[in-house]
């Protein structure tokens, strides 16, 4: 079953009278479970292609199928609900709130989402404790290491159960051991069924994955994106 599909999706920007097209008619499909890598180099296209699937920015032209709902005409309040209860993201800069915990940082989509608070600290801490974080419960993001802080956004991105998990050059700011602890985790979920798509520009990191999607000046430049 696929999960994403997209069919001639464009995207374009305006920079004074110059126009940009980030994306050319980007066709992809990506199933249910997939371990996607979506590889080019800056200014690719491949950071606007993931704010699409993403639901943080909607094409110019074109369609984006999520879960067989047309999600790219949607207004922006229904995407904001689509983000909180279908995607999950992880960022390269980590995203963290610094004047929060730990744990008060993971319970933040589930606060948002309603849920009452004994429910969404027993949530956050079962989380963080998959990813080996149960003892920095109540530290700050700065007291902690670059892999300790990309742990915390793991925790927060998954703690909602979304289908999609969307990782932005996930280990660009972590050194090789903290970089490689945190695509065992990436495989640990895919292998638990979730749904993973990591941006990167780093060929071994691609081929963590199943499968590579290469972008080049907006448009898909080799292989086959569609399975």
């Amino acid at each position: 079953m696929d999960i994403i599909r997209t069919h001639n999706l464009s995207k374009e920007y305006h920079m004074g009278k110059v126009k940009v097209h980030a994306l050319i008619g980007i066709d992809i499909c990506i199933k249910q479970g997939e371990f996607v890598a979506i590889m080019g180099p800056s200014g690719s296209g491949k950071s606007t292609l993931m704010h699409i699937i993403g639901c943080l920015d909607r094409p110019t032209e074109g369609e984006y199928y999520l879960d067989d709902v047309l999600v790219s005409a949607m207004p922006k309040s229904a995407l904001a609900t689509v983000r909180n209860h279908k995607i999950g993201f992880v960022f390269q800069s980590f995203n963290l709130l610094p004047h929060l915990n730990v744990l008060k940082n993971v319970e933040l989509p589930l606060m948002y989402g309603g849920m009452n608070a004994r429910k969404r600290n027993i949530r956050a801490r079962e989380i963080l404790e998959g990813v080996g974080l149960d003892d920095r419960l109540k530290h700050k993001p700065t007291e902690l290491s670059g892999g300790q802080r990309q742990r915390v956004a793991i925790a927060r991105a998954i703690v909602n159960n979304p289908s999609i998990l969307l990782a932005d050059e996930p280990t660009g700011n972590l050194d090789s051991q903290a970089g490689g602890d945190i695509l065992q985790i990436f495989e640990d979920l895919h292998k638990a069924g979730n749904t993973v798509i990591m941006v990167t520009h780093d060929q071994a990191v691609a081929d963590r994955a199943d499968r590579i999607i290469r972008i080049m000046d907006g448009k898909i430049f080799d292989g086959n994106p569609l399975s």
